[in-house]
């Protein structure tokens, strides 16, 4: 009997395993079809179901091929940057060539506008729709000691719900004395809408902090222009600050989601909209030792004035803003939309305490409600887009915002679009208030609105793409040196009281020929004014002749050239750490230096190979190319990476 009951208990063993064995092979089995049911889905899904997605929800599909113009993306920005100078480091500020690329709003904004160029701001969040998880990752090498990386993950858990995560990282020692620069911009976006799109969302989140050293130049830079070879050692150039930095860091939360009250998508629809954004920014100066020399002569000076604080400058303004927009939209399917908004617009921009120098006493603070009403029009169908925006302010400040675009697309390769906008703007509240603890950096003003006029007409055709803006400007704000030729620096806000008035041509066109081409970019700028206050240089060119073609067995596809920019002369605006904005000099002139790089680029796959000797003719074209007044461009260096798509 005892062996009857091991028999069955060892025979209920051996089954109850075989099942159980039975079912993991099973579950195995059943995830290896899964896995290979995702893998042959990636591999039939099409490119065009991987897109991005603007805020306006304009959407462009995902572009893994190697062209001029990823070349021409292919840097810290992420964009091109023509009519943009880069600083000698990586990731420092930019000297703005082209007036033209500078944006206007209406409500007032932080200031410090210099080290915003690094910062991602609403409009420059994308948001994704992917039919499987995408995974994009940029690096690049730098200047010296560091590297810079991007990396985006994006995956759809349903049809409806995206979200993505993503990281930019930078640090480059650079080769000059105290150039550091060490930033970060954490971005995480959700999208989501309704099955029958009722109700859409898209969410982010943003993170963002940029150190930089802060070097305040050259004392002499006549030891960079005579070439003398004890110099070409950058670090043995004598700078003004060798242990200051300044620091923006902001946080941001934003959301914008629409509700159609109708059940149904009809030829007639009702929404309601609704826009959030919350943001907190802090911007810091921070200065060890405050007094600077000049060459042999040992006598220190005080670069900025005199200081309250002799040592371990920390200066510090914070700001948040609110914004809610809340709007009604009716649709018809034939003549477009009618929106009615109302914009309720908060801030703060503060100090710790009040501050008192001799018998003037500075406020801490600058903050206000801001309420606006408006109206927008929007109509697109067929070979027509276009959008009107007008809104008025309604509170004690004034605020006005006329914008008009309209683009007609007269087929895929032409098209031509018109804009027009009329602002009444706030000044920027780094005009109104600073505290510092310089005792020249310290203000309180009461500026009127700058008034802005603005015509951009675009063509783009097959044959040429032609840009002209026509800008007028009146009580212009703007900075400048209120002791031009001296060893100090005394950077104060001033208003102009008059007209301005730019105008820019915008010419570029690619010559192809088997597979050479010839891509050019030609930037004409003239500024009419009483005075030297708006400064840009007449021309700006960029040039690139390069040859394409697929080598390996069409394993690889391979573009190699070379790219000439240059700038005439003319009175740059220079750059002040303390304020992190640049001001207006009439000392001296830079331009009129050209700047060859040399690249290699190759696509496998879903892979593009980046190789760049940059500015190899600074050994053999002299010593005079500048970033700014007193801040040379960087020297002859090989850099090389690559962007990575890949699909899961």
């Amino acid at each position: 009997m005892r062996v009857l009951i091991a028999f069955i208990f060892m025979f209920s063993t051996m089954s109850i395993y075989s099942q159980e064995k039975g079912k993991e092979s099973q579950r195995k089995s059943l995830v290896k079809t899964a896995e290979q049911k995702a893998k042959e889905l990636a591999k039939k899904a099409p490119i065009t179901s991987y897109k991005i997605i603007s805020l306006q929800r304009d959407t462009i599909v995902l572009d893994t091929t190697l062209s001029i113009k990823k070349e021409y993306d292919y840097n810290y920005l992420r964009k091109d940057i023509f009519g943009l100078m880069p600083f000698p480091n990586e990731g420092q500020t930019y000297t703005t060539l082209n007036f033209g690329l500078n944006k206007f709003t209406s409500f007032p904004e932080f200031g410090f506008k210099a080290k915003h160029f690094n910062y991602l701001e609403v409009n420059d969040i994308k948001y994704y729709s992917v039919a499987t998880p995408l995974t994009e990752l940029y690096f690049k090498t730098v200047m010296e000691q560091g590297q810079n990386v991007d990396a985006l993950i994006t995956l759809n858990t349903a049809k409806n719900f995206n979200f993505s995560i993503a990281f930019k990282g930078l640090r480059s020692l650079g080769k000059y004395i105290n150039q550091l620069s060490s930033n970060g911009n954490f971005r995480f976006t959700t999208s989501y809408f309704t099955l029958n799109n009722r109700y859409a969302l898209n969410f982010h989140y943003t993170g963002q902090d940029l150190l930089n050293g802060e070097n305040g130049g050259l004392t002499m830079p006549e030891d960079f222009e005579n070439e003398d070879p004890a110099f070409k050692n950058r670090p043995r150039l004598q700078v003004y600050l060798t242990n200051a930095k300044s620091f923006l860091k902001g946080k941001r939360f934003f959301f914008d989601h629409s509700f159609r009250i109708n059940t149904k998508d009809a030829s007639n629809n009702l929404f309601i909209t609704h826009q959030f954004n919350y943001e907190h920014k802090f911007f810091e100066f921070n200065q060890v030792t405050t007094t600077s020399t000049i060459g042999t002569n040992t006598t220190p000076f005080y670069r900025f004035g005199d200081t309250s604080q002799t040592t371990n400058i920390i200066d510090q303004t914070i700001y948040d803003r609110l914004y809610n927009k809340v709007g009604l939209i009716y649709e018809n399917k034939t003549i477009g939309k009618f929106q009615f908004f109302i914009e309720n617009f908060n801030y703060k921009y503060f100090y710790n305490t009040e501050k008192t120098i001799a018998t003037t006493t500075f406020p801490n603070q600058l903050k206000a409600t801001i309420n606006t009403v408006g109206g927008q029009y929007d109509y697109r169908k067929k070979k027509w887009n276009g959008t009107i925006v007008a809104s008025n302010s309604i509170s004690t400040q004034p605020t006005r915002n006329f914008d008009a675009k309209l683009t007609y697309t007269i087929n895929p390769k032409n098209s031509i679009s018109f804009q027009y906008q009329n602002i009444s703007k706030l000044p920027n509240h780094n005009y109104n208030l600073n505290q510092s603890s310089y005792n020249e950096y310290n203000w309180y003003h009461n500026f009127r609105n700058e008034k802005i006029n603005n015509l951009v007409v675009n063509a783009n055709t097959q044959w040429l793409s032609a840009s002209l803006q026509v800008t007028s400007l009146n009580d212009h704000l703007y900075f400048k040196d209120s002791i031009p030729n001296s060893q100090q620096q005394y950077v104060k806000p001033e208003q102009f009281n008059g007209t301005i008035n730019y105008i820019s041509l915008k010419l570029a066109k690619e010559i192809k020929y088997r597979k050479w081409a010839l891509d050019n970019t030609f930037l004409y700028q003239k500024v009419a004014k009483k005075d030297t206050i708006l400064n840009v240089p007449e021309l700006t060119l960029r040039n690139t002749i390069y040859y394409s073609d697929y080598v390996f067995k069409r394993a690889m596809f391979l573009q190699t050239g070379i790219i000439v920019n240059y700038f005439t002369k003319y009175y740059a605006d220079d750059y002040n750490p303390i304020l992190g904005e640049f001001f207006v000099q009439k000392t001296k002139q830079i331009g009129e230096f050209p700047m060859l790089d040399f690249f290699v680029n190759a696509r496998v796959k879903q892979t593009r190979i980046y190789l760049k000797a940059e500015h190899f003719n600074s050994g053999f074209s002299g010593s005079k190319y500048y970033s700014a007044p007193n801040l040379p461009y960087h020297d002859f260096m090989i850099r090389f990476g690559l962007v990575w798509n890949f699909f899961q």
